[in-house]
Formats: structure tokens, C-alpha cells, sequence
């Protein structure tokens, strides 16, 4: 009996396994056969070649329709790997400049799955990229020699001017990350890496063709497969046009030589960018064709960071132009008023605490206090607003502080359209309980009443502060496009952003900013602004920033007082008092834009700033 049950059970489990190999046999083939088309695809490539058309990328033009960035024709080496074969590799190096180890490091990274997931032996793969009309044309006429191997035309991108660099960003081949996140692209294709090629890849990159060629039983190219009903053209990308003035951009460049810092030009009722300067910059031009790695090695090497876009990755105390802002808290919050007076004794002091400030007139009310700059004043009203017993705390009275500030554009990021845009920083109360243990008050934060201590900003949060104060109280969102070709833009560049501060508070801080420039009340740090402008009302506030050696100049304006069509922030590290640079480039720029063209005079003072040097010496920044 027992026999009997191990031979029945031996069977079932033989049984079994035989159903299963037949189930595992039939699943296998279901899957190729029906889901996976790979071998259609290899079936496929040795009787068809899909070529594909790249599109032309989308050219990009200033505010007055200055062409900036185009393309010009270049090509790529492509080749089908089973198609080589007695491949002369001495002369196919020779015939392309390179050498046999480059040869031979290019294959295996073709053939590297890892490098090049769409790998086939079937399929064209990419060789060499952006050779010019002259190097291909040297290869064309030996391309017989070397079966398998054939000309890709593509384009590449060409630079109007040696300007505005890191705004336009670059193009260049494609990484392992980006195919991974986007199947559009393949290995050897192009795609923005930087400013604005990056930011609108989606519009400016166009969508691919593909041409379908027939092969014969030894691979050759018969012609187009059923006349060409199967291919697909290439659409051309969109054009942008921006909102920048290239005028005026290669005009802060130039200004900017020989130093460091940033920038910014806004049109303050769209919130066009109008220049975005960062110096030191680079010319555009280095980043095209073979040599972009090599260059790109060299500017990143550089101690001086060329790369590094200051006008919206560059963080900086924005010293005195956040007086601004202080005034129109403490307006808001009632703990000051407009004729209210300070004491100023050579700068703010309270027991053993001292703010310096300059000579001037003392005691002095808020619209002279703007127009002079005066540290005290507005030491004390933060003393004031901390201390006040409506808040309850210090902590209390911070976070409502914090509140305005942000609303003004200041510790967030502004969602300009430009990538790596930095948030800058302002601290709040969780931020001083840690670093005082909870015990603080006014007196020990009190640099961030003039814009120094933790506060920091971007320029371009600078420049959207003058942009909101010339609104009188709110701003769009800062951005470079104007205008995507058969494209809305976005509402994000197109509503208003309203701070938390009345209307008629900052119609009291423009009054002060005018006197600035007019020395209405005395005296005034923006005087030099209204010589060069002299029948403009332009409107502005300086700022002089600490620092570990000499101070930072800093300007923060905009023209005409009412109307206002421009407003500008000026940053130059190491440059001393906000006077010396940041308010005479801030009213040539103004000129510029307002004027089209500066006056003779105008041109021989810029000609005069551009030649002058601040030395940085080796220091890494």
C-alpha cells in the first residue's frame, strides 16, 4: 500500500514540473512575442534605418527684437556598429585629428551600457559631435572609405554679442541623469545646461523627425521606405523674446569691468528684467563647439568664480538700501510716525552699545533720515518696535517684523525664471532663541536695523525692493521672457504681488528717496544721480555695506518718481561707499534705458568707470 502512494505521489510532482516548464515556456514566449518588442526592433533595424531629423532650436531676441542667440549648421559622425568592418583606423584618425586612444576610449564608452543605455549594434550611435563645415567636408570626401560611418547635420548655438552670459546659459551633450529623467533625449544629443537654455529647454528644444530608409540584404541604403509615408518631420523650438535690453546689459558688463558683484534693471509695473549683470562674466562665445568643456573647465577654476551668477546665487548683507524696508514696517506698525525725530549723536547709543553713523543733522525725522542715510534712526525704531509691549516678547514682535519683510521679497526665493535662484535670509525668532538660548531683546540684533548682521539678500531681491517701492506697494514676480512664440506666459509673470504695507506709507518713503537725490532736507547720498540725470526725477537710496575688508557699495532707485519705467539695484564688493560706485551706475543706466543713448559727458564718465580696478588679490569668494 505504501508503494503504491510514493508511485502516485511521484507522479503528480513529476506531472508538475512538466506543467510548469510548459507554463514558464509559454509565458516566455507570450512576453517576446507580444509585449517586448525588441526583436521586432532588431528585425526591424536590418531592414530599416529610422534616421532622425533634429529640429532646429528655437532663437532667442531682446525687448527691441535684437536677434542674441541663433544657430549655425555643425555635424555630428554617427555610425552602425555591425556596419563597420575593415575599418583603416590610422586613417580615419588622421582624417578627424584625434588619436588612436580616443579612438578606441570613444568605442568602449559607445558600446558601455551603463554610459549609453540605448545601445545596439543595430541602431546609430554617435561618434564625434559638432564638427564645422570645414571638418566635415575633409571627412565627406573619405567617407567611402569607412563603411558604416556617416554625416548627421545638426545645429549649434551662435552668439550676436559677447554679453549676458549667464542669462542665456548654454547648450551641451546630454548627461546619463538627463536621459534618465527625459526619454526625448538619447546619447550625443544637446540640451540647456544653464540660464535660460535650461530654464525653457521644453520650448527651445523643438520635437524630432525621423526619416525611414531602406536597407538591402548587405545593410546598404536602398532609398526612403514606401516614399517616405512613414516619416515624421522635425518642428522647429519656439522663439523667446526676453525682456532685457542688450543695449543696456552690455552697458552694466562694461561698467562692471575689473570688478565683482551684480546688476539688476526692472521694469517695474511687468517685472521684465531689463539687465541682469554679474561680473566677472564671461563671453558666451566660450561655450560653443568642441572646446566647451575645456573652456567650462577653465572658468570654473577660476578663483574669481566667473560661473557663479551673483545677481541671483550671490547672497549679501543689502546694508543700508533695507532702511527702506524698515521704514515701512515701522509705519505700518505705528511706531513711527512720519515726523517722528531721533537723536542722533554721531550714530545710535545705548549704554555700552554703539552704531556708528556720518555727520549730519540731528535730531532728524524719517524723510531726512532716508535722504541721509542716518543709522541711528532707525536703530531706534527697531529698539522701539522690539521693545513695544503690544507684542508681548522680543519673539513676538519679530515674527510680526518677519512678516512684513518677507511680503517685501526678502528671505524666500522670488520664483524668477532663471535656475539656482537663492533665497537669502532673514533670521527670525526660533533662529536667536537658538543661537542667544531664548535671551535677547533689540539691543542684541540691533545691526539688522541697517541691513547688516544675519539679513542678507540677493541683488535681485534688491532690485524687486526698488521695483516695489516705485508700485508703491507691490511687485511682479521678476523674469526674463517677455514673450514664448505662440505661447501664454505664465500668471506667475503677470499678477501683482502685494506687500503688507498701505499705499501711503511708501508714497512717504519715495518722498524720502527723491530727497536723497535732490538734498531737499540738507543733504542728500544720491546727489551725483541727479547730475546725471538732471531733468529726470529719479529716486534713490544708497547703501555701504560692512565688510571684512573694505566695504561693499550698494544702490538701490528708480526714475521717474512717478510712472516710474525703471528700477535698478547696483552691488559692487569692495567698493566702498554706496556713493562711490552703486549710485553713479545706477543713474547711467538709467540714462541709457530712459534716453536710448548716453549724453557725451555720460560717455566719457562710464568710459572713466569701466577702466577703474579694485584689486581683490587671491582671495576666494
Amino acid at each position: 500500500m505504501a508503494k503504491d502512494y510514493t508511485y502516485e505521489g511521484r507522479r503528480f510532482v513529476i506531472g508538475g514540473i512538466a506543467v510548469a516548464i510548459v507554463l514558464i515556456y509559454v509565458i516566455r514566449l507570450f512576453s517576446l512575442q507580444v509585449t517586448t518588442d525588441m526583436y521586432k526592433k532588431n528585425a526591424d533595424s536590418n531592414a530599416f534605418l529610422n534616421k532622425i531629423q533634429y529640429p532646429s532650436r528655437g532663437a532667442i531676441y531682446d525687448r527691441n527684437g535684437k536677434l542674441l542667440v541663433f544657430n549655425q549648421p555643425a555635424y555630428d559622425i554617427t555610425f552602425v556598429p555591425r556596419e563597420v568592418t575593415d575599418l583603416d583606423t590610422v586613417d580615419f584618425c588622421r582624417t578627424l585629428n584625434i588619436t588612436r586612444e580616443q579612438f578606441v576610449r570613444r568605442m568602449d564608452d559607445v558600446r558601455n551600457r551603463r554610459m549609453n543605455p540605448g545601445y545596439s549594434r543595430y541602431t546609430q550611435q554617435v561618434f564625434m559631435t559638432q564638427l564645422s563645415a570645414e571638418e566635415s567636408g575633409v571627412f565627406q570626401e573619405k567617407l567611402f572609405k569607412f563603411p558604416g560611418f556617416s554625416i548627421q547635420r545638426r545645429t549649434i548655438r551662435q552668439y550676436s554679442y559677447d554679453a549676458a552670459g549667464h542669462t542665456l546659459g548654454d547648450i551641451g551633450e546630454v548627461s546619463m541623469r538627463d536621459i534618465e529623467k527625459d526619454d526625448y533625449y538619447i546619447r550625443g544629443d544637446y540640451i540647456g545646461k544653464q540660464g535660460i537654455e535650461r530654464s525653457y529647454e521644453q520650448y527651445l528644444r523643438g520635437e524630432k523627425g525621423v526619416e525611414v530608409l531602406l536597407r538591402d540584404a548587405h545593410g546598404r541604403i536602398q532609398g526612403k521606405y514606401m516614399d517616405g509615408k512613414n516619416d515624421r518631420p522635425s518642428v522647429p523650438g519656439k522663439n523667446l523674446t526676453l525682456g532685457m535690453d542688450i543695449e543696456l546689459q552690455r552697458l552694466g558688463e562694461r561698467l562692471m569691468k575689473h570688478k565683482i558683484g551684480a546688476i539688476v534693471a526692472i521694469e517695474p509695473e511687468t517685472g521684465e528684467i531689463l539687465c541682469m549683470v554679474s561680473a566677472p562674466t564671461f563671453d558666451p562665445h566660450l561655450m560653443i563647439g568642441r572646446q566647451r568643456g575645456k573652456n567650462h573647465l577653465m572658468l570654473q577654476q577660476d578663483k574669481q568664480k566667473p560661473l557663479l551668477n551673483r545677481a541671483i546665487m550671490g547672497v549679501y548683507p543689502p546694508g543700508s538700501t533695507f532702511k527702506t524696508t524698515q521704514a515701512l514696517t515701522f509705519l505700518q506698525e505705528h511706531i513711527i510716525q512720519p515726523a517722528t525725530m531721533f537723536t542722533c549723536s554721531h550714530g545710535f547709543v545705548y549704554g555700552n552699545l554703539r552704531v556708528g553713523c556720518h555727520a549730519h543733522a540731528s535730531p532728524l525725522a524719517l524723510i531726512p533720515a532716508i535722504a541721509t542715510s542716518c543709522n541711528a534712526y532707525f536703530c531706534w525704531g527697531l529698539f522701539r518696535m522690539f521693545g513695544d509691549r503690544k507684542y508681548g516678547s522680543a519673539q513676538s514682535a519679530i515674527t510680526v517684523w518677519k512678516d512684513h519683510v518677507v511680503s517685501q521679497g526678502f528671505g524666500y526665493r522670488l520664483g524668477t525664471d532663471l535656475p539656482s535662484e537663492q533665497p537669502g535670509f532673514i533670521p527670525n525668532a526660533k533662529f536667536y532663541d537658538k543661537a542667544y538660548r531664548g535671551s535677547w531683546n533689540g539691543l542684541t540684533v540691533i545691526s539688522i536695523a541697517i541691513g547688516q548682521g544675519e539679513v542678507l539678500a540677493t541683488p535681485l531681491q534688491m532690485a524687486n525692493l526698488a521695483a516695489t517701492i516705485a508700485n508703491r506697494g507691490y511687485y511682479v514676480t521678476p523674469h526674463i521672457v517677455k514673450e514664448i512664440q505662440d505661447e501664454h506666459v505664465d500668471t506667475l509673470y503677470t499678477n501683482r504681488r502685494y506687500t503688507s504695507i498701505d499705499r501711503e506709507h511708501y508714497e512717504t518713503v519715495v518722498e524720502g528717496m527723491r530727497a536723497a537725490v535732490t538734498g531737499s532736507t540738507g543733504s542728500g547720498t544720491c546727489r551725483i544721480a541727479g547730475t546725471i540725470l538732471p531733468g529726470v526725477e529719479v529716486c534713490g537710496k544708497t547703501g555701504t555695506a560692512q565688510n571684512r575688508g573694505h566695504d561693499h557699495s550698494a544702490f538701490i532707485g528708480f526714475a521717474p518718481m512717478n510712472n516710474p519705467k525703471i528700477a535698478i539695484a547696483v552691488y559692487v564688493e569692495n567698493g566702498g561707499w554706496g556713493a562711490t560706485y552703486g549710485v553713479p551706475y545706477g543713474a547711467l543706466l538709467m540714462e541709457q534705458y530712459l534716453n536710448g543713448k548716453l549724453s557725451p559727458a555720460s560717455e566719457a564718465l562710464a568710459e572713466e568707470y569701466s577702466q577703474q580696478i579694485i584689486n581683490y588679490g587671491d582671495e576666494e569668494r
